[in-house]
């Protein structure tokens, strides 16, 4: 490492700081960034470092873009923004030498990510807590000193090339070398959500941690809870003491630990979190929601809740539309998320035994058996509304009835809010009071498949028990069912909890205007049922696979497939290729499957093809196949250089799992249709609803209440007549035991 130059790629807050370092060390560095403007004013004035206004420093250093430099690299410290890593490391891979390395002196959990682009042994871990901002173009802020630690990877002993790069980066502040950088990062992951937590506000770091020291312990604590799964051993650092912020600890320690925190950064002059910057002065996403995605990963595959630290990461999502909103009155609100005094856990699982009596039930039952006609009437008027996706004129038509109908059925005493939404059908909530602080949520939606005009050869029509028409089984009978048994349960006296009912206008085309809405409403609610139409047989649905929705393009060279077949690089042929490498990933045990749909290429059969498509739908029922296809379709390289391989698009909807508070619903269910004289199977099924995005949130969700039939999206959609009143007597005695 001596014998070469290091090249810091981001030479942005924690690269400019360590290159100030490096330098003064005596040692030959560059600098690789892709802002042009910085980059042209270290090239100009050196890159100065300043505190409290005072240029402290002035380095003159090598700068460059990324395509002013081909050489090969040798010891690269990686210091650009967490969603920048991917880039990154596409321009960086190809150029380390065989012993080079890649040193993450990022913010947040990079190594893995780095080590399957350029290998473990080629991978260095770090810790970083520097407190610093770049404040304009070539311009750094030292915001005070901060911790900053240096290892293997995986745990791995200390070695001489980390030796030697901590004794580089010591000439101006500490440098710990370390063998468990993993137990820096998981403590810094706590104090990190703590100072994000800040950015909700335009106040002080420490004045906001001193004046929520409840809320600061929670979001911390959730992230622990989580390290404390994996078997990490947390590290302290500077005046941060994860112990005192774990689930447990005593009230004290954590007074104490606050006190001593909140003491430290007073003495810093950065008083504002980099998160804080971006948002309110760089007006720019931050990259911290990155950060967490591999804790919330982890925490939803082991069961472990975060409510706090979710509604921080969407706190701050909603801030970059709208930085103006930041306000302390976000982290009071977060208060509400916090476990009772007594220590018990939030969110509760819901219960798995009825509250009714086989009495009561009879009772139900019997109302809604007098009202059938009326039930099975609505349905008819519902259907007679077409709300094809794509239609907006119609969406709103249909919207405006349902409000009617709601009012007749449910009255006007409510909360309503209708949402509009570019392009989509607006979303439609109605909140009615009831029992409880948290409400439960009723989740539906109004859109169909079908297109305008259907009904005129296809309208409503009901042969005995058997309904057709667009739409009646996905899910037009769902909704009618859901309200209809709010409405006896109001009838006949019976308690029920506060409801959220949430329809939107979108579902059929992947919810892309309204997950954003359902989500925040599921964080918030105690429950999500979801009357999606049921699955063969009647079961209700208790786990869907994820579904990802991704494009590979190949870009070749065009040539005279006749006069020159040997100087073009056909993007067809290198699809092909491509597409023996997808169907490799399929795994029908794991329940992992490749779909690819659609393909398309070339432009005549005499030119060699300078560019091909393929369509994919990707099918996953667990967050670990979720994750290898991921890394799958970003490993994809292709087999002719002459040819490129650029996968785009993403996951559309998350995986919904069985998990515990999912079982504990489909326990009460199953008991709730026995005092009914039904029986009620349970299923996992390959399609996916907006149950998907409530689970991913953390709300328990029972999913496919809806109608009972069959041919969801096929001309042969039926639903039974004789199922809407035995759904809606389910459900509502599912609802009233919830209350």
């Amino acid at each position: 490492m001596s014998d070469t130059t290091y090249t810091v790629v981001g030479g942005g807050a924690i690269g400019g700081a360590l290159v100030h370092r490096l330098v003064r060390a005596g040692q030959r560095v560059r600098i690789v960034d892709t802002d042009s403007a910085h980059v042209a004013a270290i090239r100009e004035k050196g890159l100065i470092l300043t505190r409290g206004g005072d240029a402290l420093d002035v380095t003159r250093v090598e700068a460059m873009l990324p395509e002013d430099y081909d050489g090969p690299l040798h010891t690269v410290l990686l210091a650009v923004k967490a969603q920048a890593t991917e880039a990154a490391l596409d321009w960086i891979a190809p150029r380390l030498a065989p012993d080079g390395c890649v040193v993450s002196m990022q913010n947040g959990f990079n190594e893995d990510a780095i080590a399957k682009r350029v290998g473990p042994d080629r991978t260095v871990a770090a810790f970083v807590n520097i407190f610093v901002d770049v404040v304009e173009p070539g311009v750094i802020r030292d915001g005070g000193a901060g911790a900053l630690v240096v290892g293997e990877t995986g745990g791995a002993p200390v070695s001489d090339r980390v030796r030697e790069l901590v004794d580089n980066l010591a000439e101006a502040n500490p440098v710990q070398a370390s063998d468990n950088v993993e137990g820096f990062l998981w403590a810094k992951a706590g104090f990190g959500a703590m100072l994000a937590t800040t950015a909700l506000a335009d106040e002080a770091m420490a004045d906001l941690i001193d004046r929520h020291a409840d809320v600061m312990a929670a979001v911390a604590g959730e992230v622990f809870t989580v390290a404390d799964a994996l078997g990490v051993t947390l590290e302290a650092f500077d005046a941060f003491e994860p112990e005192a912020f774990r689930t447990g600890a005593t009230p004290a320690a954590r007074s104490d630990a606050v006190e001593r925190l909140t003491c430290w950064l007073r003495t810093q002059s950065k008083t504002r979190s980099g998160i804080w910057r971006d948002l309110a002065v760089r007006r720019r996403p931050v990259e911290v929601t990155t950060h967490y995605e591999i804790v919330f990963a982890h925490a939803a595959r082991l069961g472990i809740a975060t409510p706090v630290l979710r509604a921080v990461m969407d706190g701050l999502l909603e801030l970059e539309r709208d930085p103006t909103g930041m306000s302390e009155g976000r982290l009071t609100a977060l208060g509400a998320l916090l476990p009772s005094a007594t220590g018990a856990p939030a969110p509760r699982l819901p219960p798995s035994t009825p509250t009714v009596s086989s009495a009561e039930a009879e009772r139900v039952s019997s109302w809604l058996i007098e009202h059938g006609d009326e039930i099975v009437g609505d349905l008819a008027a519902y259907t007679g509304f077409e709300s094809p996706s794509d239609d907006e004129e119609l969406l709103g038509a249909c919207v405006e009835w349902l409000r009617g109908w709601l009012d007749d059925r449910l009255g006007t005493d409510c909360q309503e809010e209708v949402l509009a939404r570019q392009g989509a059908g607006d979303i439609l909530i109605r909140r009615y009071a009831g029992s409880g602080e948290s409400p439960l949520l009723l989740l539906g939606h109004y859109d169909t498949v079908w297109p305008a005009g259907t009904l005129a050869h296809r309208p409503y029509h009901r042969d005995g028990d058997r309904i057709t028409g667009p739409g009646v089984f996905d899910m037009k009978a769902g909704l009618v069912q859901a309200v209809w048994a709010l409405k006896a349960l109001d009838a006949l006296g019976l308690p029920r909890p506060g409801i959220t009912l949430l329809i939107n206008g979108d579902e059929e085309t992947g919810s892309l205007a309204s997950k954003d809405v359902v989500v925040a409403e599921a964080r918030h609610s105690r429950a999500t049922l979801v009357f999606e139409a049921s699955a063969a047989g009647g079961a209700v649905k208790t786990a869907r696979k994820g579904v990802g929705l991704f494009r590979v393009t190949i870009t070749g060279q065009e040539g005279h497939a006749g006069l020159d077949p040997h100087r073009g690089a056909s993007a067809v042929d290198e699809l092909a290729r491509q597409l023996l490498y997808l169907a490799g990933l399929r795994d029908s045990a794991a329940g992992t499957s490749v779909n690819v749909g659609v393909v398309s290429g070339g432009t005549r059969p005499n030119v060699t093809a300078g560019r091909a498509v393929a369509d994919l739908d990707v099918r996953v029922s667990s967050r670990g196949e979720e994750e290898r296809i991921s890394a799958a379709l970003e490993a994809a390289r292709p087999h002719d250089p002459r040819t490129t391989v650029e996968v785009t698009g993403g996951w559309n909807r998350p995986v919904f799992v069985r998990e515990p508070g999912v079982a504990a619903l489909a326990d009460l269910a199953r008991n709730c249709a026995s005092l009914l004289g039904e029986n009620l199977d349970e299923a996992s099924v390959g399609g996916a609803s907006d149950g998907n995005f409530a689970a991913a949130a953390g709300s328990p969700v029972l999913d496919g209440l809806g109608a009972v039939g069959d041919g969801a999206h096929a001309t042969s959609e039926y639903a039974e007549a004789s199922g809407l009143v035995r759904r809606a007597g389910l459900a509502a005695l599912v609802i009233t035991s919830l209350a």
